[in-house]
C-alpha cells in the first residue's frame, strides 16, 4: 500500500500482489513489533517478530513481503508503564489489531493475559507490570483481502435497496438464537449466519411481513471473566473487541476467512428477499473492562488515547462496563467511522443501532452534545448519512437519559412508548382506577410522540416504537410475570430491570387456568396491536409474534441455551398469535393512515374542515381537557382520516377496563357513513371476513381490555 514520508497507509493489514502492509496507531509507543504466526499452510506455527520501522503522526507501519490473506498476526507494543498517567504498555502481551477484519481463537481467562500482576482469582491493582507471556492464551488477528466476493446480479446499490422509513417494520433477532432450534434449517447451519440466510428463516420473516432484520452484536467479542469462571458465556455479545471482524461463534465455517464470506452470503440472501440488514453495534466500551481488566488490545496499544481517563489514569465509566471509548479523540472516532464504512461498503449492511449512544456523544464538558463531532461526522458522511441510523438514547452516566434529543436523521428507541403502552394495558389494569394514569400519554404515543420528536423537522418516524426488546421481558413474559426471575444468571436475581410495568393476570408464571390463559393472550395481542398501529416505526422482538418465553428472565444476556433460543415447536395458540401478528403487519402495510410520515395537524385543513386525527371518549364525544386529565379514563377512540392522503380511514378503539363495556362510535355529519369491524383483540385468530357494518353513533359492545379496528365507510 502506497505511503509517503508524511502520509501513513490505511490502518490495519492490507494485502497486495507482493505481500501485506501493516499499520497501527500507537501514539505513545516507543517501538512496535508485528508478530507473525506460522504461514498460510501452518497458521499455528512459531512466532516471527518484525519491527515496524516507519512512523508518521503516531502511526507505525511497514510492508512485509510474501504475507497473504489468512496470515495470523498480532502486535507487541513497547512504551511507558505509568498507570497513574494512563500508560499501560507491556510487550509481553500479544495484542489484537483494532482493524483486524477477522479474528481466530478465543480469550482464555488466566492471569497471564493481564498487563499487571493479578492472583488466580484475576483480581489485583494495576501497579506492578506482569512480565509473563500472554500469546498462548489470546486470539490472533487474521489478514483479509478486501473485495473479491461475487454479490451477484440481484444485489442492488444501497439507495435502491433501502426500505423507506414509512414502510419499515424492524425485527430484532439474534444470529445464534434465531435458528438454533429451527427445524427447517439443516443442523450444521443452525445458529449461524448461514442459518439466518437460509430460506426457512427468510420465509418466516417474509410471512410475518417485516422489512428489516436488526441483528444483535456480530462484532467479535469476548466473554467476561466472571461469566467464564462461572461456567457461563456472553450470549448477547455486548462486549466487543474487534469492530471489523464477524464473530466466529456464529459461523458454520471453521476458518476466519470463511466466516467473512459466510456473513456476506447471509446479507446477499436477505437482500435478494427484499430485506434490510441492520447491525446492533457496541462502540461505547470494549471487552477490556476497567483498569483492573485484561490487556488484549487497546489498553496495551495506547490506553491513554483509546479510553476516557481521569487525572489519575483511571477509567471514566458511563457505560456500566468498566470503560468508555474516548470519542473526544480523533483516533478512536476514526476507528469507529472506518468500522461503520467497512460494514456498509464491504459487507453491504444497511444501517446501525448504536448501543448506549449517549456515551458516544459526550463532549468536553462530559455532558451529552447533540452537535458532537461524531454525530456531525455521521450526518455529513456521503455514505453513512444514507443508511438507517438508530440510537439507544441513554447511557448510565449523569443526565444520561436523552430520548428525543438526537439530531436527524437518527431514529431512537422510544422507551417512553414502551413504558406507556405497558402501563395502560398491564400495570394500570392491575390497580384500582384511582391509581391509574388515564389515556393522555397513551394518545401522545399513539400519535407519534410529538413531545419527544417534534423538533428539528424529525417527524414521528424517528420514534422506534417497541414494547419488548432483547433487554427485558419478552412480550409473553410481560403478561405472565410480575417479578423478574433471573436466578440462573448467577447474580442472586439482583440483575435486570425492577420496573417492568408487567402483570401476571393473577398467577405468577405458567398456569393451566384457561381463563387466565385467554386474558394473557388478549393482552399480548393488545400490546402487538398498539405497537403496529401507532404512528412511528414499529420494532418487534423475535419470537414475540408467537409468544416466546424466557421463563421470566428479563436479563438473559448469559443464557446461551433454550432460555434464549427461539423455540419453533409452536402450540395451537401460538399459531393463532402468529396469524394475528402477520395480520396486523398487513394492516399497517394496507392502510396509509397507519404510516404517517409527519405529525398530525393541530388545525383543520382547508376544504371539508376535518383534521387528520380526532380523539373520542367512550360515549362518542370529543375528548375535553377534563377527560384528558381524568385518571379513571380507560377508553380512547382514535379516528384516522385518510381522505387527504388518498386513503381509507380507520377507527381504533382501545378499551382498558377489566370489565366488558359499551362504546358509542363517533358520529359524522354525513349520516350515511358507518364502520366495519376488521379486527378485535378478543378474537383468538383473525377472522377471514369482516364484521357487520355499524352505523356512526351506534353503541357497540367491547370486551374487557380489548382493541377494535374499524374501517370507515
Amino acid at each position: 500500500m502506497a505511503s509517503t514520508p508524511d502520509l501513513p497507509p490505511p490502518l490495519g493489514a492490507m494485502p497486495d500482489e507482493t505481500g501485506s502492509t501493516f499499520a497501527i496507531s500507537a501514539a505513545h509507543a516507543t517501538a512496535v513489533d508485528l508478530c507473525l504466526f506460522g504461514d498460510h499452510d501452518d497458521p499455528d506455527g512459531p512466532e516471527r517478530r518484525v519491527p515496524l520501522t516507519d512512523r508518521v503522526h503516531g502511526v507505525w507501519f511497514t510492508h512485509v513481503h510474501g504475507v497473504r490473506p489468512g496470515q495470523r498476526y498480532g502486535y507487541r507494543v513497547h512504551g511507558p508503564w505509568r498507570p497513574e498517567q494512563g500508560h499501560r504498555h507491556n510487550p509481553a502481551k500479544l495484542l489484537l489489531d483494532p482493524y483486524a477484519r477477522a479474528v481466530d481463537g478465543a480469550v482464555q481467562w488466566v492471569p497471564e493475559i493481564y498487563g499487571h500482576v493479578v492472583g488466580d482469582d484475576l483480581e489485583g491493582e494495576p501497579g506492578v507490570r506482569d512480565e509473563r507471556e500472554s500469546a498462548p492464551f489470546v486470539p490472533r488477528s487474521v489478514v483479509v483481502a478486501a473485495g473479491g466476493f461475487d454479490w451477484g446480479p440481484a444485489e442492488r446499490p444501497l439507495h435502491e435497496r433501502r426500505v423507506p422509513w414509512p414502510e419499515t417494520v424492524v425485527y430484532e433477532t439474534h444470529v445464534r438464537g434465531a435458528t438454533k432450534l429451527m427445524p427447517g434449517v439443516p443442523p450444521e447451519l443452525r445458529g449461524t449466519y448461514a442459518g439466518i440466510g437460509h430460506p426457512a428463516f427468510i420465509e418466516h420473516v417474509l410471512g410475518l411481513g417485516v422489512t428489516t432484520i436488526e441483528l444483535l452484536p456480530v462484532h467479535w467479542f469476548a466473554d467476561e471473566p466472571a461469566l467464564d469462571l462461572g461456567g457461563r458465556s456472553n450470549y448477547w455479545g455486548y462486549n466487543s473487541l474487534g469492530f471489523f471482524a464477524p464473530h466466529m461463534r456464529y459461523a458454520a465455517a471453521t476458518d476466519p476467512l470463511g466466516a467473512v464470506t459466510e456473513f456476506k452470503e447471509m446479507v446477499r440472501a436477505l437482500h435478494a428477499a427484499g430485506l434490510e440488514v441492520l447491525l446492533d453495534v457496541v462502540y461505547n466500551h470494549t471487552a477490556e473492562q476497567s483498569r483492573t481488566g485484561a490487556t488484549l488490545c487497546f489498553r496495551g496499544i495506547d490506553n491513554a488515547t483509546y479510553y476516557r481517563l481521569d487525572e489519575r489514569g483511571q477509567d471514566i465509566d458511563v457505560t456500566g462496563c468498566g470503560n468508555t471509548l474516548n470519542m473526544r479523540h480523533p483516533m478512536p472516532m476514526r476507528l469507529v467511522m472506518d468500522s461503520l464504512r467497512y460494514w456498509t461498503e464491504e459487507m453491504h449492511v444497511d444501517g446501525f443501532r448504536f448501543d448506549l449512544a449517549v456515551a458516544l456523544a459526550r463532549g468536553r464538558t462530559d455532558d451529552y452534545d447533540r452537535d458532537h463531532a461524531f454525530l456531525m461526522a455521521l450526518r455529513t458522511s456521503p455514505v453513512l448519512s444514507r443508511v438507517k441510523l438508530i440510537a439507544e438514547p441513554w447511557d448510565v452516566g449523569l443526565h444520561g437519559w436523552r430520548t428525543g434529543q438526537f439530531p436527524p436523521p437518527f431514529g431512537e428507541w422510544n422507551d417512553r412508548f414502551r413504558d406507556t403502552v405497558r402501563t395502560f394495558w398491564l400495570a394500570d389494569v392491575a390497580v384500582p382506577p384511582s391509581q391509574g394514569h388515564g389515556v393522555r400519554e397513551l394518545a401522545t404515543r399513539l400519535a407519534g410522540s410529538q413531545d419527544l420528536f417534534g423538533t428539528d423537522d424529525r417527524g414521528p418516524l424517528a420514534s422506534i416504537n417497541f414494547v419488548s426488546a432483547h433487554d427485558g421481558f419478552t412480550l409473553a413474559d410481560t403478561c405472565t410475570y410480575n417479578q423478574k426471575h433471573n436466578e440462573a444468571n448467577g447474580e442472586g436475581n439482583r440483575d435486570g430491570h425492577g420496573d417492568n410495568r408487567s402483570w401476571n393476570h393473577g398467577v405468577e408464571g405458567p398456569t393451566d387456568d384457561p381463563e387466565i390463559g385467554l386474558r394473557r393472550r388478549r393482552s399480548m395481542r393488545n400490546l402487538l396491536a398498539t405497537t403496529l398501529l401507532s404512528t412511528g416505526t414499529p420494532m418487534l422482538l423475535a419470537g414475540d409474534e408467537f409468544g416466546r418465553t424466557q421463563g421470566g428472565n428479563n436479563n438473559a444476556y448469559c443464557q446461551d441455551n433454550e432460555t434464549s433460543w427461539t423455540d419453533w415447536e409452536l402450540q395451537p395458540w401460538q399459531h393463532d398469535q402468529l396469524a394475528t401478528a402477520s395480520y396486523l403487519v398487513g394492516l399497517r402495510r394496507r392502510f396509509r393512515v397507519l404510516r404517517q410520515g409527519t405529525f398530525f395537524p393541530s388545525h383543520p385543513r382547508p376544504g371539508d374542515g376535518r383534521v387528520d386525527l380526532m380523539w373520542f371518549g367512550r360515549r362518542g364525544d370529543r375528548m375535553t381537557w377534563e377527560s384528558w386529565e381524568d385518571p379513571h379514563s380507560r377508553t380512547l377512540q382514535m379516528l384516522l382520516l385518510g381522505e387527504d392522503v388518498q386513503g381509507d380511514s380507520l377507527l381504533i378503539v382501545m378499551q382498558g377496563d377489566q370489565d366488558d363495556t359499551t362504546v358509542r362510535l363517533p358520529r359524522f355529519e354525513d349520516q350515511e357513513r358507518g364502520y366495519e369491524l376488521l379486527w378485535d383483540s378478543s378474537w383468538e385468530r383473525p377472522q377471514e371476513e369482516p364484521g357487520p357494518r355499524v352505523s356512526a353513533g351506534e353503541t357497540v359492545s367491547v370486551p374487557a381490555t380489548t382493541v377494535q379496528i374499524y374501517l370507515v365507510h
